[in-house]
């Protein structure tokens, strides 16, 4: 089955204005950057990593949480038991640094190297509340606002109890989380300082944790809240008590946590950042899970963005921590999909690291904070599939799937595609091509295909990529 005209011609429309969004190595014809989730890894761990991840083909690094957070039971650094992952996502202060991943210092000297290697730097940042237990804020913070009282919205301690009532979202407690002024001034002044401090020890960007919780300039203003322009200040269209941010909005990649829902006004954040195809993962791992390419339609981005400006993922932290939604699937059915996402000319795919030892029956693995994660980043495949987007940046690509649903094929232009195999056996296939006749050899293998009279024939391996160059 081919990719329809419908599809084609979406990938290359263009549906929104940027407003000074960063496009990096995203063009019009296509995306180049991948992300690495280093989750959970510590400063120092990534820094000695650096090397292995540029060598893997990824182009940027994404952090943890850095912010000075919630100290777990007994300063305990396990992911789960004492002193939890989730910690790290309980702000006590912005300031750089916390005794899960590291020092200020060491942050600094990771991004120094990973720009000595030509790598980007993205943190992980989450103005939009603070710790739980709030006895455990730093009082710098609450001076900086002029008083407790000052720092949190007037609904901002009243449980979410609809998350499609968008004043709810964005002005309620979320999970017990206590929710943020993020539209006072005083606030907006001093995380600035936080995301200015993150720049300067060199830092390239942010992921917006919880972005669909601050409110659209255009949205209902909580009662404490002058005007909703965080977005306007944190991204750098306006100053706030004289302070903006400190490099120009197009040098940096950033991109938002908006999880798809119900009345979430997508092209509204998307005038500001990148936002997350959450709705597109579970399509993809829905296909994964089932064997079946037809299980749900690959070809739809399942977005009102355009692609160019999704971040997509076979799975995320959240999909592997909280619900364990992911976390069943093996890792070899992890890889195919990240295969598939690599090879595909949009959206910017963000591999994310499991824990170093986790298996299917222990997600945890190793269970330790500041770890490195186990070794998939770097498979081979999965290796091969980052350099198979480097090199084929600009080709235009082309869907094929076959009748049965078993095998995908990703086409970039006329002289590379790769095949997957989602079949759990051996699989003699022929299936209809576009790429030219000829021979064609698999990057990791070596195993040599062919294609003749438009016809890909070949026995495949059972659960299994192949990465085709002529």
């Amino acid at each position: 089955m081919k990719t329809t005209l419908k599809h084609l011609a979406m990938a290359l429309m263009v549906l929104l204005p940027a407003m000074g969004r960063a496009e990096g190595a995203n063009t019009a014809a296509g995306n180049q950057e991948i992300i690495l989730h280093a989750w959970a890894w510590s400063f120092n761990t990534i820094r000695e990593h650096l090397p292995e991840i540029k060598q893997a083909g990824y182009t940027i690094v994404q952090t943890s949480p850095i912010n000075e957070c919630v100290v777990g039971e007994n300063g305990g650094r396990q992911l789960f038991g004492n002193g939890k992952w989730y910690y790290h996502y309980q702000p006590t202060d912005w300031t750089i640094g916390n005794y899960q991943l590291g020092t200020r210092s060491e942050f600094k000297a990771m991004c120094d190297e990973a720009t000595r290697l030509g790598l980007r730097v993205i943190v992980d940042v989450l103005p939009n509340h603070t710790v739980i237990d709030r006895t455990q804020i730093n009082a710098r913070l609450d001076s900086a606002v002029h008083g407790r009282e000052n720092l949190f919205h007037a609904n901002g301690l009243w449980p979410i109890k609809d998350y499609s009532d968008r004043y709810q979202c964005t002005t309620g407690e979320m999970g017990t989380l206590p929710d943020v002024n993020t539209e006072n001034p005083d606030f907006q002044y001093y995380y600035m300082q936080f995301v200015n401090d993150v720049l300067a020890c060199g830092a390239r960007g942010f992921r917006y944790d919880t972005a669909k919780h601050i409110g659209l300039p255009d949205e209902m203003r909580d009662p404490k809240s002058p005007q909703n322009d965080f977005w306007d200040v944190a991204l750098g269209h306006k100053p706030v008590k004289g302070l903006s941010l400190a490099l120009p909005r197009e040098q940096l990649f950033v991109y938002g946590e908006v999880l798809q829902d119900r009345n979430v006004p997508e092209q509204g954040y998307a005038r500001y950042m990148d936002l997350t195809a959450s709705n597109y993962g579970w399509v993809l791992r829905n296909v994964l899970n089932k064997h079946d390419a037809h299980a749900d339609d690959l070809t739809r981005w399942h977005h009102s963005v355009d692609p160019m400006h999704l971040v997509t993922w076979v799975e995320s932290h959240d999909t592997y921590c909280n619900d364990h939604a992911s976390a069943g699937m093996p890792d070899e059915l992890v890889r195919l999909g990240w295969v598939f996402l690599a090879a595909r000319q949009f959206g910017t795919p963000l591999f994310y690291s499991r824990p170093h030892g986790s298996t299917r029956q222990n997600y945890w693995g190793d269970n330790e904070i500041g770890r490195v994660g186990n070794d998939e980043y770097k498979h081979p495949l999965v290796q091969a599939a980052n350099e198979f987007r480097r090199i084929n940046a600009g080709q235009p690509e082309h869907l094929v799937f076959s009748d049965n649903g078993k095998q995908i094929v990703v086409e970039r232009g006329r002289r590379a595609a790769v095949v997957i195999n989602l079949d759990e056996q051996p699989a003699d296939v022929a299936i209809h091509v576009t790429v030219e006749n000829g021979k064609y050899r698999d990057a990791v293998t070596k195993a040599r295909l062919q294609v003749k009279k438009g016809m890909l024939k070949a026995k495949l391996a059972p659960m299994t990529a192949y990465i085709l160059y002529k």
